[in-house]
């Protein structure tokens, strides 16, 4: 199997004033579009709101740093849930569901997020695509005031500054003044889980944690179709050669810190060996052994 496994850093997609979204795209990590994986990061500084979005493909979102707000509505739900998260948060994104995002006016650090998926059943084949609700390719816009009027019994008029009057894309700073919804500790329950709080699956004296993603600890991981896992290696330290017993693909992110990596395929050949640090993502294939 001759794909490159290079491990790689995403690119900046959008963004602005300090906040930025970032993707892999399968023309730098080809193994994207072999496993129908997506990919992305979002970076937000004080006071930004990545404006509501839905996606083509189920996620998995971790909080990587800082703390924040995430506003999310389910399928058929009649209710939004406002779900403050925090570094080491877990959240299961089900298909069809809205979310925003947004970092506190007096946040002293960024709130980054990564994104990991299946898009098999996407627009794209190994990266999202995101539909805004609003802003300036929000999916309104390319209605006509009549119809938009007509969904929301509004006036014409209403209806056009309604859909006008937010020019920015993608991400925005909220002005003085500007509030959301704060975030509940009810609404919290069942959608996110912290992993460095969470009991821990395996736990190796001076060796390392584990914590496994799971219907019990988090009950929305069944309809976003993949598993995940938080590890944590100590110095000295490796995770011993295996592979997924269950054919799937093993997508892996370094969050911090830095290591070494071998990945041996079926014919035993090694087909990548490389130094890895945080920020890098790589995927291997079915059956290899890492």
């Amino acid at each position: 199997m001759a794909v490159d496994l290079t491990p790689r850093q995403p690119k900046k997609t959008y963004g602005g004033e300090g906040s930025a979204y970032y993707e892999w795209s399968p023309a730098d990590l080809p193994m994207l579009g072999v496993a129908s994986i997506g990919a992305a990061k979002l970076s937000l500084a004080a006071g930004s709101l990545s404006l509501p979005s839905y996606s083509d493909s189920a996620k998995v979102a971790y909080v990587l740093q800082g703390t924040g707000t995430c506003g999310i509505v389910l399928p058929e739900a009649t209710k939004e849930k406002v779900v403050g998260v925090k570094e080491g948060d877990a959240l299961a994104l089900p298909f069809g569901v809205v979310t925003w995002w947004h970092n506190a006016p007096d946040a002293t650090t960024e709130l980054i997020v990564l994104f990991l998926g299946d898009t098999s059943k996407g627009h794209k084949a190994g990266q999202f695509t995101n539909f805004q609700l609003t802003g300036a390719n929000g999916i309104f816009t390319g209605f006509s005031t009549e119809f938009v009027g007509r969904a929301w019994d509004l006036t014409q008029d209403d209806a056009a500054k309604l859909v006008s009057s937010q020019p920015a894309s993608g991400i925005v700073k909220l002005g003085a003044g500007q509030k959301l919804p704060a975030p509940s500790a009810e609404d919290r329950k069942g959608m996110a889980l912290n992993c460095l709080e969470a009991p821990l699956d395996v736990d190796i004296k001076n060796g390392g944690r584990v914590v496994v993603l799971n219907t019990q600890n988090l009950p929305l991981v069944k309809e976003v179709g993949l598993g995940a896992d938080l590890v944590r290696i100590d110095a000295h330290s490796m995770c011993s050669p295996g592979f997924s017993c269950d054919s799937a693909y093993q997508v892996t992110y370094i969050v911090r810190g830095s290591g070494r990596v071998q990945v041996v395929g079926t014919d035993g050949k090694r087909v990548l060996e490389t130094h890895v640090e945080g920020g890098y993502l790589f995927i291997v294939p079915r059956f290899f052994v890492v």
